[in-house]
């Protein structure tokens, strides 16, 4: 199954030029190959120089939403076929920061959860943390699992829990992540979910010993299996690479708009301090609002990326769904903490790249976004696509446009941008 334009093979030029291999298979039922999932990207990083960048996120390729719900809701019926569609409606989802927010979301939304949260780097005001838990390889290392209840994460443990990631390297963060909650609310089940799962047997077998002694069942769901061959030189020969460019100007400058979005009180806006299976309906219903009010904007005859901030990836995902609906050309992508390396080369998949100033007070520490046009069928003379830039109230700040934020770069770049406000971000009442 291949629902967006990719070039034939994961690695494509990162494979010709370093010797990276990918080898990979679908899973039980998932009609999705190795080749429809990820395609080999860099990162000019000592402990890590391969990125793997999903093709079906929205993460750092701006995607059909059609093709992020299709990857999205198939992984969900792979968690069904493990635990069964009634213990699925009695689970807890959570989603891992930053990339897979929005892909634990709908997977809670297929498998119609009783609730969704997702863990953060963002430290809420109030809030305080349940628990933490370490992603070693990460660029930010510290999840924070901040519900603003508790009794979101307390309440049915005899149903299974859910974590979703979009890859699963080794299962180190999965077992941290599980450790952590058992710590503080044992349960007997928990799931894995991912799009790709790249764990060896020797990582499986660390995975049931540790479920072994906690005394627990550890699922391992995905929609493909791979592992990925790297040449012992390759991140010397990555860290050797001349920075790629950022930052690219247009011949002129694009236009800004802020559009403040309606949202009805209290409701959530995503899962980062919980969104429960009855909050669905009024989220639906304020997101066909919200798009129309995008519509009357926008230049509905012109493409359009919807570009979500971080960690908010799916209240962005359905208001592209919504446009899409509607006729308009949108893709979805978001922004994200992580450097990755740029070069504008056919066959590699982060073609563009842009830097700026993180919107919420983080000095020294840079945010990206990647591409914006597609990488597979970019071209010079390719008119640009309106950005629909979704943020929060937290984000809604003077550096998201003064010199060098992102409204800034983007506009430099030639871009028109709608900055698109929801007035929520805190936990909900």
């Amino acid at each position: 199954m291949n629902t967006t334009t990719t070039p034939a093979g994961a690695v494509s030029w990162v494979g010709e030029q370093f010797g990276v291999e990918v080898h990979g298979h679908s899973t039980a039922q998932s009609p999705w190959a190795i080749d429809d999932l990820i395609i080999v990207g860099l990162r000019r990083n000592r402990r890590r120089a391969h990125l793997l960048v999903s093709t079906v996120l929205g993460k750092h390729i701006p995607t059909p939403p059609r093709a992020v719900r299709a990857a999205a809701d198939d992984l969900g019926d792979a968690v069904i076929a493990a635990v069964g569609a009634d213990a699925a409606s009695h689970a807890t989802v959570l989603g891992f920061a930053e990339t897979a927010t929005g892909l634990g979301h709908c997977v809670a939304a297929r498998i119609s959860a009783r609730a969704y949260i997702h863990s953060t780097r963002r430290q809420a005001t109030g809030v305080p943390s349940w628990g933490t838990f370490e992603e070693g390889h990460s660029h930010a290392t510290t999840h924070l699992l901040q519900p603003a209840d508790t009794e979101l994460l307390t309440t049915d443990t005899d149903a299974p829990m859910i974590l979703v990631d979009d890859e699963i390297s080794t299962g180190t963060t999965a077992l941290r992540a599980i450790t952590a909650l058992h710590d503080r609310a044992p349960r007997t089940h928990y799931v894995v979910a991912s799009l790709v799962d790249m764990c060896t047997d020797a990582h499986r077998a660390t995975i049931a010993a540790a479920a072994t002694e906690m005394g627990v069942r550890i699922d391992q769901v995905s929609l493909a299996q791979a592992r990925i061959l790297l040449p012992d030189s390759i991140v010397d020969e990555v860290w050797a690479l001349e920075p790629g460019a950022l930052n690219p100007v247009g011949d002129h400058r694009g236009q800004v708009t802020t559009l403040h979005l309606p949202w009805p009180d209290g409701l959530p806006d995503g899962g980062r301090h919980g969104f429960l299976r009855s909050d669905a309906a009024t989220f639906d219903a304020a997101i066909s609002v919200a798009a129309e009010r995008i519509r009357e904007v926008i230049d509905p005859s012109g493409d359009v990326v919807v570009v979500g901030h971080e960690e908010l990836m799916y209240l962005p995902l359905c208001l592209a769904e919504a446009l899409e609906d509607s006729g308009v050309s949108a893709r979805y992508q978001t922004t994200t903490r992580s450097p990755a390396y740029v070069r504008d080369v056919d066959g590699y998949p982060l073609r563009r790249g842009f830097t700026f100033t993180a919107p919420e007070s983080d000095p020294g520490t840079p945010r990206f976004v990647y591409n914006l046009v597609s990488p597979f069928t970019a071209s010079e003379s390719e008119v640009l696509p309106q950005v629909v830039l979704v943020i929060d109230a937290p984000a809604d700040t003077d550096l998201l446009r003064e010199p060098g934020g992102v409204v800034d770069v983007l506009t430099a770049a030639g871009h028109d941008v709608i900055v698109a406000v929801v007035p929520t971000g805190g936990p909900r009442e």
